[in-house]
């Protein structure tokens, strides 16, 4: 399930001095400038005005913890992954205007060497094999973005950029670069370019994937430890933090959200994020753990029993939830809805088992069976937009009965095919008995690393 999008927190400057002690960006496996280019050409002609979006400035998280993760549209389009960057993209002019110079331009702010001392290397408009590392025909200082914004209001009426909506939050990014926008292209008619980007962003290219999917595949190895060692005893930090390792290890740039390992009623609470709790004999354990890979983000979740087996109860249920599970992605293909797959899913659960009063177990499913997944563990879509290949999407029933202190979710990421489906996650067991089955190995076989 995944918690939603990362809050970023402190309201910082926009470009102003650099936190001396923060840590370097990441590596990121970043994808060819050919498609980095290909999904520009591809926005430029769907608008009929200048597109402009920001990067992070890297102030956005001002604690010495921090990390720079760049904004995902902004990355998307660039695959630039440094603060301070701004990225100007200019459609075909009305036929009786003319625009003269390159269409896409990145903006950089100067390289600063005192900076640089301390936080690493950073790409600057005048280095000489600037348009080569990047892969765009012109990058020029930050500064000249208000006078080519003002060149440009004399030839386009819109404006388009990321306006402020419901779905923002922590730190106000959009907010405060259409502000600036406004200042500086008073005139512009502004208009919203995510549902163009949602729309390129819902459906994944072959090298996203491929990021995908080694997300994916240290993620599961991670699951597979996590179940060697799972035992009565341990505490859910522990296992969330062997988790976290094995990511890191497989070459993770970060957590795909908040781990998530529920032992007994926690396992009813979908984003219970405390980890405090002793796993007890008897409990059910949720845990929905991923790592993100290359900016793209797995997101997987697995309930197990604490001692190695199953109740008759945590069977029943769990059965139910696979059954579930099984039923919509057996109609995964292209054509299909979403809300077809979450119908499919909610009438089984309504239609098998009882709680403990005999009443049907629906009520007991309250969260969406499916949501995008890519450079955001909910990555972002068109609503009501029916499958297509390429798509990547969770499929994640779950029931959840505080009263008998037994949740169980099963969550896999799923790639929309030609002819239906491929399980991405399908190296990890969802059977019960692969599950028992895991777990014994590691009684008889127990890892020796801590």
């Amino acid at each position: 399930m995944g918690n939603p999008r990362r809050i970023l927190s402190a309201f910082a400057a926009l470009l102003g001095g650099l936190l001396l002690f923060s840590n370097p960006a990441p590596a990121r496996v970043r994808q060819t400038n050919e498609e980095y280019q290909a999904r520009r050409a591809n926005l430029r002609a769907q608008v009929d005005g200048p597109v402009v979006l920001f990067g992070y400035t890297g102030h956005e998280d001002s604690s010495a913890l921090a990390r720079f993760f760049q904004e995902e549209n902004f990355y998307y389009l660039t695959g630039h992954n440094e603060p301070g960057a701004a990225l100007l993209l200019i459609p075909n002019p009305p036929s009786d205007k003319t625009v003269g110079g390159p269409r896409e331009i990145l903006f950089l702010p100067p390289r600063n060497a005192f900076q640089e001392r301390w936080g690493g290397t950073k790409l600057g408009p005048d280095d000489a094999d600037i348009l080569k590392e990047t892969g765009f025909a012109a990058v020029e200082p930050f500064a000249n973005l208000r006078g080519e914004l003002e060149k440009l209001g004399k030839v386009f009426p819109n404006l388009y950029t990321l306006l402020p909506g419901s779905n923002d939050e922590g730190y106000p990014h959009n907010r405060i670069w259409s502000d600036w926008l406004k200042e500086a292209a008073p005139q512009a008619h502004f208009k919203d370019a995510m549902l163009e980007l949602a729309a390129m962003r819902q459906v994944k290219s072959p090298s996203e994937i491929a990021l995908l999917q080694k997300a994916v595949d240290v993620s599961v190895d991670a699951h597979f430890d996590a179940w060697k060692r799972m035992r009565p005893g341990l505490y859910e930090y522990q296992v969330a933090a062997r988790m976290e390792y094995i990511h890191q290890w497989g070459g993770c740039d970060r957590e795909a959200y908040a781990p998530i390992v529920g032992a007994g009623i926690h396992s009813t609470m979908l984003h219970y994020d405390e980890l405090s709790a002793q796993i007890k004999d008897g409990d059910i354990v949720v845990m929905d753990v991923a790592g993100e890979y290359g900016g793209y983000a797995a997101d997987i979740t697995r309930t197990l029993p604490a001692n190695g087996k199953f109740t008759p109860r945590q069977r029943e249920i769990y059965e139910i939830v696979l059954g579930a599970q099984n039923a919509a992605l057996a109609l995964v293909k292209p054509g299909v809805s979403v809300a077809r797959l979450n119908q499919v899913a909610r009438d089984y659960i309504n239609t098998h088992g009882k709680d403990l009063h005999g009443q049907p177990l629906g009520p007991y499913f309250f969260h969406g069976l499916s949501h995008n997944l890519g450079l955001d563990v909910h990555d972002p879509g068109v609503s009501g937009r029916a499958l297509e290949p390429g798509m990547v999407i969770t499929i994640e029933p779950g029931i959840y009965i505080a009263e008998e202190k037994l949740g169980v979710r099963i969550e896999d990421d799923v790639l929309v095919t030609r002819e239906g489906y491929q399980l991405l996650t399908g190296r990890l067991p969802r059977d019960i008995e692969g599950i028992e089955r895991m777990i014994a190995e590691g009684r008889r076989n127990p890892p020796t690393e801590p």
